[in-house]
């Protein structure tokens, strides 16, 4: 929960439009100003105060706990020009918090922590339970010093500026050990428990065997993933309490499925019980992985629970991004995000150039030329199987001629993927028109490099026949300048010379132009890669210099009523 809390009119006037964005993360404290901040420090996660800093500063003070149990405090000047990340940037979410409240207010988020300010990913918001020198790495890493990942498990980072050797370390394990002089170690959940549990099995003897087992076996309790059962046990007590106190999810299997498992020590009485011949190996073992800990009993007597270890390393994650048609404003907080997090960036030349600048130090990018989409969607794909995080862009949307169709082709299920969608040309260039497509429309591409032209051409038949709006990608370049007469020679079969068509070159581009002509009077000459076309269909108008397509027959059968 934010609390928020104002003390002027100015103030509440803001609080109360964050209050009414926002309804179900935020809470009003009235009443006095340093009561009203005492009591959200101690209720709320977060807190947005429309004070000055310094007057916060005075109220928190002797609130101060720690670095993880304060909550994150942002400022808002009255003038509602800032909001100031205060306490709490990273632990406390302080430092996102500004950049929302920011985006909502129209206010310009403050962050000063020293990671953020240069664009470094910070070891405390990698979503990693993270040890050690933590301050001293950061700072080494800010330094320009060199600091060495020792990674003894898989798992896809953000990018850092880390070398092979270094004074400095970040050791990346699930081990039980710990932190050395100038070392940060990063613990990822790599690590899945099965649980066993007879009836009315208590919840301490659950967590005492999970606790044990991972200790005697130099495993961290901070990599555990989460608690893995059979469906018969969802509702156990003591799994269930022992999955909570652990703050890790309880995922259950089928007995069919845990029975389909190959383990190392099947037994009689869980398959009696519940239908598989293993319940914690199983369960562990249901997505792949090592078997560290083969199943082991608690050791109460009787024993009335079991359990088994299993690593699963982190799987390597391709996210596949629509960087929109080009305007920097048409990027979606999404796809910054996804090029923030990825260590490995892959893409075509001049769309690397695009959005360089939003690159985190240490990416790695791998950019080619025209022509080589499918090096490029190979490339991203092994480099995401070696455990990489990576990031395949592609104009527009990655999905619509572009990037997702070649890369998920060639990736199985041995990664992760993520699509990240993204304004379209056609999208863009309908904007700039008007609502050309405002009914039933289609893309279709004139390009026969990877399409037979008989193919192409029997769909720009069915588009024309079936009377839908087109919008033409790819519709002329210098070889090949016959496609774009022949497509519109085929709508003039079926729609007049007066049907609107839109022209829009590098949509939302500096040197963006558009114009709206007719099919009898576009000359293709004057069309380019750079275009996208767009032909209406019988019903689509040209109303006060736009293309507006209707989004039913009835409003075009009342306005020819009208004339």
């Amino acid at each position: 929960m934010i609390g928020l809390i104002s003390a002027t009119a100015a103030g509440a006037a803001a609080r109360d439009r964050l209050a009414a964005a926002w309804p179900d993360r935020t809470r009003v404290y009235e009443g006095p100003v340093g009561d009203a901040v005492r009591t959200a420090f101690a209720q709320c996660e977060q807190l947005v105060c429309f004070l000055a800093t310094g007057a916060v500063v005075r109220l928190v003070a002797p609130l101060l706990s720690g670095k993880t149990e304060d909550p994150g405090v942002v400022c808002v000047d009255e003038g509602g020009r800032f909001a100031v990340s205060l306490l709490g940037g990273h632990a406390g979410g302080a430092n996102e918090l500004a950049r929302e409240v920011g985006d909502l207010l129209g206010a310009e988020p403050v962050v000063t922590t020293a990671t953020d300010a240069v664009d470094l990913a910070g070891l405390d918001t990698l979503g990693l339970p993270v040890e050690g020198d933590v301050a001293g790495v950061s700072r080494a890493l800010l330094d320009g010093e060199a600091v060495a990942l020792r990674a003894e498990v898989g798992w896809p980072l953000p990018p850092l500026p880390v070398t092979d050797e270094g004074s400095y370390t970040i050791r990346l394990t699930d081990r039980l050990v710990e932190a050395a002089e100038r070392e940060a170690v990063l613990r990822p959940p790599t690590l899945v428990v099965g649980v066993g549990a007879s009836k009315g099995a208590p919840a301490e003897e659950v967590l005492g065997l999970v606790r044990d087992a991972l200790r005697d076996a130099g495993l961290s309790v901070a990599s555990v993933a989460g608690l893995a059962t059979v469906d018969a046990k969802a509702e156990e007590a003591g799994i269930v309490e022992a999955a909570r106190r652990l703050g890790v999810p309880l995922v259950t299997y089928s007995a069919q499925e845990l029975a389909g498992v190959d383990v190392p020590n099947p037994s009689d009485a869980p398959l009696a019980a519940v239908g598989t011949p293993s319940v914690a190996e199983a369960a562990a073992l249901v997505g792949g992985g090592e078997l560290l800990v083969p199943k082991r009993k608690s050791a109460a007597s009787p024993a009335m629970a079991t359990c088994a270890v299993v690593r699963r390393p982190g799987r390597g994650r391709l996210a596949v991004v629509g960087l929109g048609p080009g305007a920097r404003d048409l990027l979606t907080p999404r796809a910054k995000a996804e090029l923030r997090r990825a260590s490995v960036l892959v893409g075509l030349d001049q769309y690397v150039d695009q959005i360089r600048d939003l690159l985190r130090p240490g990416t790695r990018i791998l950019e080619s030329g025209l022509g080589a989409e499918e090096e490029r969607a190979r490339t991203a794909v092994e480099e995401a199987r070696k455990g990489q995080a990576v990031a395949l862009i592609g104009s527009g949307d990655a999905g619509v001629y572009a990037m997702a169709s070649p890369a998920l082709a060639e990736a199985s299920d041995d990664i992760d993927v993520v699509g990240v969608p993204g304004v379209t040309a056609a999208l863009a260039a309908g904007a700039i028109l008007g609502a050309p497509l405002g009914h039933d429309h289609v893309s279709i591409s004139l390009s026969d490099l990877h399409t037979p032209w008989e193919v192409i051409e029997r769909r720009v038949r069915a588009a024309a026949e079936a009377d839908i709006v087109v919008t033409f990608y790819n519709p002329r370049s210098r070889g090949r300048d016959w496609q774009l007469p022949k497509a519109l020679g085929i709508l003039a079969e079926h729609r007049t010379p007066r049907t609107p068509v839109g022209v829009v070159r590098n949509a939302s581009r500096p040197d963006e132009s558009s114009r709206l002509t007719t099919l009898g009077a576009l000359d293709p000459a004057t069309v380019d890669m750079m275009t996208v076309v767009t032909v209406g269909n019988t019903a689509t108008r040209d109303i006060a210099g736009r293309m507006v397509t209707p989004r039913g027959y009835r409003w075009q059968a009342a306005q020819e009523g009208a004339e």
